[in-house]
C-alpha cells in the first residue's frame, strides 16, 4: 500500500504547507502539481519524495511539465493542467492519461477540488492551498491496480 499526498496551486502559502508536515511525514510520495514550484522545493527539502510540476505562474521552472508516476503497477498521469485546457474540458486530458496508459490524471491549475470518470481515465484534481477560497488536498491511496482517493478540505 502506498500514501500519496498530492498539493496543488499554492501560490506562496507556505503557512498552509507547513500544517500539513504530518501528513507528509506519513506519505510515501508528496506531489506537488504547480503554481508555485518553489513551494513544491520548500517541501522537497524537508521531505525528499517530493515530486515537482511546473505549472502556467512558475517563473522558475524547477519541475517537469508532465510526468508519468508508476506506483504498484498503477500508471499515474500527473501534471498541472494549462496545456491541457483544463478549464474549458478534461477531454484532452484525459485523451492524453489514456494514451500514457495511466488510469489517473492528476491536475491542478483551477483551483477546484473535483474528481471525474472519462474514457476509462479517473481524473482529480486536489483544489488549491492558495490564500483565498476554499483550501483542500488530495490523499490518494493505491493498492496494487485499486486506488482510493479522498479530498480533504482545510479550515
Amino acid at each position: 500500500m502506498t500514501k500519496i499526498t498530492v498539493v496543488s496551486d499554492t501560490h506562496g502559502n507556505r503557512r498552509a504547507l507547513d500544517g500539513l508536515d504530518t501528513v507528509f511525514s506519513e506519505s510515501d510520495i508528496i506531489i506537488h502539481l504547480g503554481d508555485t514550484s518553489a513551494d513544491g522545493a520548500y517541501i522537497r527539502n524537508k521531505f525528499p519524495h517530493t515530486l515537482l510540476l511546473n505549472g502556467n505562474c512558475d517563473p522558475v521552472k524547477l519541475g517537469e511539465n508532465e510526468r508519468v508516476i508508476e506506483v504498484e503497477g498503477l500508471k499515474i498521469f500527473a501534471c498541472h493542467g494549462h496545456l491541457y485546457s483544463v478549464k474549458s474540458t478534461l477531454l484532452k486530458l484525459a485523451a492524453r492519461a489514456k494514451e500514457l496508459g495511466c488510469k489517473i490524471a492528476l491536475y491542478g491549475h483551477t483551483h477546484r477540488a473535483r474528481e471525474d470518470f472519462i474514457e476509462g481515465v479517473t481524473l482529480i484534481n486536489p483544489g488549491a492551498l492558495y490564500r483565498y477560497g476554499e483550501k483542500s488536498y488530495l490523499y490518494l491511496v493505491v493498492n496494487g491496480e485499486k486506488f482510493t482517493a479522498k479530498t480533504v478540505p482545510l479550515n
